[in-house]
């Protein structure tokens, strides 16, 4: 994970591996990410009265809006959520409402919190494992067992008895440190999990209600087990997850996870445009302008109630993007317009950005092809000619078809060398070179019939 103290430049440095371009875009999100840790060290009152300034990012499809986020959320050592405007309804229609984006946001800061906490007491629940897996392979004789006993009322037979099985328990300690015994099976008990009575209610019933049920009816019935089989090196991994969480103090993570999430959270909104639009003549429009309405207060900061307790979503910092083709960021209702006073423009790519796009990023498409087809054995190389050439038909085809952004680059560099990757396995040529040449013969067909290129580029 990375820093969170990352200052806006290095933010930027950290998405130019990945994004090329868009240099508004990734500066809005630099500063948005480090006013959240400069709020935090404020020290006056003025820290709870510091907001943060949502932004809006609007742009033609594959241009980088979602990969933005994507790339975010490995930066943000903070809760990070990405949703799909087009997702929620209404509340009072069957679909998800805006709330439940909240509650998962507090499930993801509670998960991070409680591996945090794993990490801490790994070193600790591996050598109760450890106690737990000898005293399962080699159980201490009877008169262990029992309780206020003392060592003088043991007879000699006794205590020759529990010396033999302590000499007996360090070599088998030593054995299970070395490895030697986990392929040996062994005979435990593991808690059985199945709640046949929970299954009648459904995912979203339980959203609905904010009552996690599994955990009140477990608490009300007692824990069942069942005894399993397994090798030791299984049963040792099964052990460590139940010290862990024993270990683990749930109390002190709801506490952290939730002051996390209410500080630092980021939410992602993606699809903005979707929700955007004139409104309805006929009927509810319970995907659109509802939506919108029931986003407003979340935006704004209220209490949502989550199977942890209230939360506040005051300090949650949303990012929203849309490509806004039909509808524009002013059909939005005026009030969510407000909620959103950053707005960047993400710019269209040209043939020059696609030239970069296919070889500059980390994991840069031609890269892929390469990796990919290494696995058969077979090397695969491109001349600067054949990659200008690709990125100049994807424009072509983006120009006279849909504009879909980079997303083309996938369609045109499939179509190239679909025969390539088919033939692989089977070919016996271990290096092929691609020039600009076979890229024409490949894809010039294609381009030129425009019917065609509209089904298969």
């Amino acid at each position: 994970m990375i820093d969170r103290q990352l200052t806006p430049k290095q933010i930027v440095t950290e998405l130019d591996k990945y994004i090329i371009g868009q240099d508004k875009a990734k500066k809005s999100v630099a500063i948005a990410m480090r006013n959240r840790w400069r709020r935090q060290h404020v020290t006056s009152d003025l820290k709870d009265e510091i907001m943060p300034n949502n932004i809006i990012m609007i742009g033609p499809t594959g241009v980088g809006k979602t990969e933005i986020a994507r790339r975010l959320a490995n930066l943000a050592a903070a809760p990070f959520l990405k949703v799909e405007a087009s997702k929620f309804t209404e509340v009072g229609y069957v679909g998800r409402d805006v709330e439940s984006m909240i509650r998962d946001l507090t499930d993801l800061a509670i998960n991070m919190v409680k591996k945090e906490k794993a990490e801490e007491v790994q070193t600790k629940a591996e050598a109760l494992t450890e106690e737990r897996t000898l005293d399962a392979l080699l159980p201490p004789p009877p008169s262990m067992r029992k309780k206020g006993v003392s060592a003088n009322a043991l007879t000699a037979e006794q205590k020759q008895a529990q010396e033999r099985w302590r000499r007996t328990r360090e070599k088998l300690r030593a054995q299970l440190k070395d490895g030697l015994l986990d392929e040996r099976q062994m005979e435990i008990e593991v808690p059985n999990d199945r709640f046949p009575i929970i299954e009648i209610f459904s995912p979203m019933g339980m959203e609905e209600l904010g009552v996690n049920f599994q955990e009140m009816f477990s608490g009300m019935m007692p824990q069942k087990t069942k005894r399993r089989r397994v090798a030791v090196k299984d049963a040792k991994k099964i052990f460590v997850q139940q010290e862990t969480q024993k270990l683990i103090d749930m109390e002190a993570v709801i506490s952290d996870a939730t002051a996390r999430m209410e500080n630092s959270g980021i939410i992602f909104i993606d699809e903005l445009d979707k929700i955007a639009g004139e409104k309805s003549k006929m009927g509810p429009d319970v995907s659109r302008e509802g939506v919108q309405r029931d986003l407003l207060p979340i935006v704004e900061g209220s209490n949502v109630m989550t199977k942890y307790g209230l939360v506040k979503s005051d300090h949650i910092l949303f990012i929203a993007a849309g490509a806004f083709h039909i509808s524009k960021p002013s059909d939005l209702i005026p009030e969510m317009q407000g909620r959103f006073p950053i707005r960047v423009e993400l710019d269209s790519l040209t043939a020059g950005d696609f030239v970069r796009i296919l070889t500059e990023p980390k994991n840069a498409l031609i890269k892929q092809y390469i990796a990919m087809l290494e696995t058969d054995g077979v090397e695969v190389s491109f001349t600067k000619e054949a990659i200008r050439e690709i990125a100049r038909i994807a424009t072509v085809v983006n120009e006279r078809a849909e504009n879909i952004g980079a997303r083309r680059l996938h369609t045109v560099m499939t179509t190239l060398l679909e025969e390539i990757m088919f033939e692989a396995p089977d070919n016996k040529k271990k290096k092929i070179r691609i020039t600009k040449e076979m890229v024409a013969k490949s894809l010039t067909g294609i381009v030129e019939d425009e019917d065609l290129s509209r089904y298969i580029l």
